[in-house]
């Protein structure tokens, strides 16, 4: 599983980090900081493969934190999530290779894309070692919402298995469902359905809420908005 941290000086935007990334069986929360110098000292003794990473935070911001990691040859993959959406900001987190930046306040949906963005390209560079120009074009994209047939193929969906996700979802008497309960059910894989169903919800044709009291870690219903 890939090793997560979250950098972020508000309890209460942490604590719904956590509560997101445990929604992703690939991800395993390594460690939850309050400054950019305390994630400095950890990483420096524990590599991770991708930070939630705030801009700013007292003592170091985000973006200094991101600067001391690349000086010092960490290449670990970086989703900002800040409230910080002037354009210096953003150009500076750009230019040391974050993977994506979401502005505060944000749905669930657009910090789930980024994570499906973060596991397909941690999926392609780790099961080859070179790649097609259709595979380097899929690793570069970046999050278009949209419901075109081209939108389609760019965010790998395909007609033929988008049709059984909603074929299962409308034959169901259940109002809600788990990524886990419609995986079982179809066979596909929690990420390719979890893909699908991101789909929809940008499509309009779901939406999505966190149910808090599974007596366990909180989990994402999905239910279409006129059935």
């Amino acid at each position: 599983m890939a090793k997560v941290i979250i950098v972020e000086d508000d309890p209460m935007v942490s604590r719904i980090h956590q509560q997101y990334i445990e929604q992703f069986s690939e991800l395993t929360l390594a460690g939850n900081f309050r400054s950019g110098r305390d994630a400095l000292e950890f990483l420096r003794l524990h590599p991770v493969d991708l930070i939630i990473l705030d801009v700013y935070m007292p003592v170091m911001t985000g973006l200094d934190l991101l600067r001391a990691l690349r000086h010092e040859g960490q290449r670990c993959d970086v989703i900002m999530v800040t409230a910080a959406n002037d354009v210096e900001n953003i150009d500076a987190a750009l230019s040391l290779g974050i993977l994506d930046y979401l502005v505060k306040p944000f749905e669930y949906q657009r910090f789930s894309a980024a994570i499906e963005k973060y596991l397909k390209k941690a999926n392609l560079i780790s099961s080859r070692r070179t790649l097609t120009q259709d595979s380097i074009d899929r690793l570069v994209s970046t999050h278009s919402p949209g419901g075109s047939e081209l939108s389609e193929a760019k965010k790998g969906i395909q007609s033929r298995t988008l049709e059984h996700v909603r074929e299962h979802l409308m034959a169901s008497d259940q109002v809600a469902h788990t990524c886990d309960s419609i995986s079982s059910a179809i066979g596909l894989s929690k990420v390719t359905v979890r893909r699908y169903l991101n789909y929809l919800i940008e499509c309009g044709e779901l939406d999505s809420s966190i149910d808090y009291e599974t007596g366990g870690r909180p989990s994402v219903l999905y239910y279409f908005k006129h059935r």
